[in-house]
């Protein structure tokens, strides 16, 4: 008996459409490694026509007041909320993750993010007007950039969605966005969610692969292109945007130091490191995949990580004791295990280092020891579920080594000694330091990070400012 395939569509100016030349892409379920649906493969056509939808619903959008669109908002969080167990069921046959964690750790974020925008449309604050040249006041304008391409990526597909369009919306702009070709599932369904909400136009769904990402981002209507994704697709829409000097929002790759001093609560940091190393097998570039401990507890926190490594278990998305899924696609389990398979010989294999089983694309929780400052998985980002440990002396060995990679999204510090935590918070080169703590995301506080790991923020007063653009008008006090 053959199961016929779910057929998933683009949604453009209010209408569910297949690709304009026809072709498609498989879905696969990354827990099974079966093909569970059909996608579009877009082309310039249907780029065209999504980009001409957002721009004819942009100035009847820009033109709403904010409370109109802040309603909107509310409407979408009420929704989603409404139809969470859909979205849930959605995003595990996209990514294989657990039912009962993407039901309770990123559901419940994603709808108070899109609330808190909801609140930041009415929010938008500038210098007051005054006379700074006489006979004339000066007073700021913030607005709408206008038309915003949006790529997410595939390891948080419905929550980047939402740091994506949500902001975007809020500010008066209106909304291309492309899902990552492997998992464009749920953000399919979320239009299918706003479809009743918002004006035709303003939210548009274009499926396909990169070559769709790039005729986005070539397209001279769009004023801003924004995209969560690796370092060189990072810079190839730097490239590409600059042709035509529009705005670009980067958020790109990580690879987070988590730095442990001597005096550090060894049991609790071990515990809440492999949680977040670990969840969402570690495809996540905030994940506290890097860790550096000080050497006189080296060996005891080495031993206690790879404990806690092998009581991790990894499994199919309806089992309840499993802390992570598989890995998004057999391209990426191959990266991760090549790092593995690459190691230098002084490198040892803790815990892990293994695929389970062969069916779908799952990894061992891994620990790896050893290392040294220039080797390959400490200067590269693996997203899997793969933790690094490297020993220091001292403070400054440990920010000498927490600095050097190309990455600087998020880090943490775990110590007692609140000067010493504030002087590493002060000069670790990173977008986000957290202290004996790793991962945590509140809606009120920037996202983003520095060097390699791109410019601009999501979430955040600062994340809603990206999506407006400032003007100044002048008026003469003569008539």
């Amino acid at each position: 008996m053959t199961t016929e395939l779910r057929r998933l569509r683009n949604y453009i100016g209010g209408e569910f459409k297949d690709a304009a030349d026809g072709r498609t892409t498989d879905v696969v379920n990354p827990a099974t490694g079966e093909v569970y649906a059909t996608a579009p493969l877009s082309g310039q056509a249907d780029v065209d026509a999504a980009m001409a939808a957002a721009a004819a619903a942009f100035p009847g959008w820009r033109d709403t007041t904010p409370s109109e669109r802040q309603k909107a908002l509310l409407k979408i969080a009420d929704a989603f909320e409404a139809r969470a167990d859909e979205l849930v069921a959605a995003e595990s046959e996209n990514t294989g993750k657990p039912l009962g964690l993407t039901a309770s750790e990123e559901l419940p974020p994603m709808v108070d993010q899109i609330r808190f925008f909801a609140g930041a449309a009415r929010l938008l604050e500038g210098r007051s007007a005054g006379e700074y040249m006489d006979g004339m006041t000066s007073i700021i304008r913030r607005e709408p950039v206008g038309v915003c391409a949006q790529v997410a990526p595939w390891n948080y597909p419905m929550m980047m969605a939402v740091w994506k369009f949500a902001p975007a919306i809020a500010a008066g702009n209106t909304v291309v966005l492309k899902p990552s070709d492997t998992t464009p599932a749920s953000t399919v369904l979320m239009a299918e969610i706003i479809d009743s909400i918002l004006p035709k136009g303003v939210f548009n769904v274009v499926c396909g692969d990169r070559e769709t990402g790039k005729a986005m981002v070539e397209h001279s209507t769009p004023a801003m292109a924004s995209i969560t994704g690796s370092v060189r697709a990072g810079m190839q829409v730097a490239e590409s945007a600059s042709k035509d000097v529009k705005r670009v929002h980067l958020e790109l790759g990580g690879k987070a130091p988590v730095v442990v001093f001597e005096d550090a609560d060894v049991a609790k940091a071990v515990e809440d490191i492999a949680v977040a190393g670990y969840f969402n097998a570690g495809q996540d570039c905030t994940a506290a995949t890097r860790v550096l401990v000080h050497e006189s507890i080296h060996d005891e926190f080495v031993a206690a990580l790879a404990k806690a490594a092998a009581d991790t278990k990894t499994g199919a998305p309806d089992d309840e004791d499993v802390l992570y899924g598989p890995l998004n696609n057999p391209n990426q389990l191959g990266q991760v295990a090549g790092f593995i398979e690459r190691l230098p010989a002084h490198a040892k294999v803790e815990a892990g280092g293994h695929r389970v089983g062969d069916k779908g694309f799952f990894y061992a929780p891994t620990v790896v020891s050893g290392l040294k400052q220039d080797d390959e998985i400490i200067q590269n980002e693996v997203f899997g579920p793969v933790i690094t440990v490297q020993s220091f002396s001292d403070e400054a060995q440990a920010l000498e080594y927490a600095n050097g990679v190309e990455f600087a999204l998020a880090s943490s510090v775990w110590t007692k000694d609140h000067a010493r935590a504030m002087r590493m918070s002060k000069n670790l080169d990173f977008g986000c330091v957290w202290i004996n703590t790793h991962i945590p995301l509140v809606a009120e506080m920037p996202h983003g990070g520095f060097k390699k790991s791109g410019y601009g923020k999501d979430l955040s007063a600062y994340g809603f400012e990206d999506y407006t653009r400032i003007k100044h008008v002048m008026t003469s006090l003569d008539g």
